[in-house]
């Protein structure tokens, strides 16, 4: 075999090893970076925009770094998410395009403590977007089991490092535009009532938002 030949797997190695640096290296940077005012642990109700436009809210902080922020319209619906796990980077629901800073103008701390499946224990039902009702129940353990309603909901909810705040796993059956498998979170406020808590999902798009009544 030639010196020449020999040489070749060499210069090839060398040809391609900046590419494969350029590809591990660009896996992640070109994911928007997203910013949001950072508060102390605890639960916290928020303000952004401006006066012509003002969009109130909830934040939950835990000590652990973990953060959740839920925006919502004037029907008190949520229209994003912002969720970081411990000190991972944020993430948004809807998704953003582009690099965003969202700066609080305002917040205010509201009663917080840790949250247990047995605190909210119960039968409860939530009203649909099309105006139908889903009954469901959860058990001490956390459980969910659906109702005699036509829309099915079950999954479970367990402990979370947030304030008022448990994780979520929800499954649905014959809901409508509900996600048959959704991830989130059951959120449990004292300023709620008569409402005892609200369960928020990811969505493709947007959140899903259901209030919860005890029935």
């Amino acid at each position: 075999m030639s010196r020449a030949m020999k040489s070749f797997p060499a210069r090839a190695a060398a040809m391609l090893l900046p590419l494969l640096l350029v590809a591990c290296g660009s896996s992640h940077d070109d994911a928007p970076a997203i910013r949001v005012t950072d508060l102390p642990a605890g639960a916290y109700a928020v303000g952004t925009g401006d006066a012509a436009a003002p969009v109130a809210g909830k934040y939950y902080a835990a000590a652990d770094g973990s953060r959740l922020l839920v925006l919502d319209n004037a029907a008190q619906q949520a229209t994003a998410l912002y969720r970081r796990d411990g000190n991972a980077p944020w993430q948004r629901t809807p998704a953003v395009t582009g690099d965003t800073a969202l700066e609080l103008s305002s917040s205010q701390a509201i009663a917080a403590g840790p949250l247990n499946p047995t605190a909210i224990a119960g039968s409860f039902v939530v009203r649909l977007a099309s105006g139908s009702a889903a009954a469901f129940s959860i058990d001490t353990k956390g459980a969910i089991a659906a109702g005699s309603t036509a829309c099915k909901l079950s999954g479970t909810v367990a402990v979370s490092s947030l304030p008022n705040v448990l994780q979520l796993t929800l499954a649905t059956a014959g809901c409508g535009d509900l996600p048959a498998q959704s991830d989130g979170y059951l959120v449990a406020d004292t300023d709620h009532a008569p409402a005892s808590f609200r369960l928020l999902t990811f969505g493709a798009s947007a959140p899903f938002d259901l209030w919860a009544y005890p029935e």
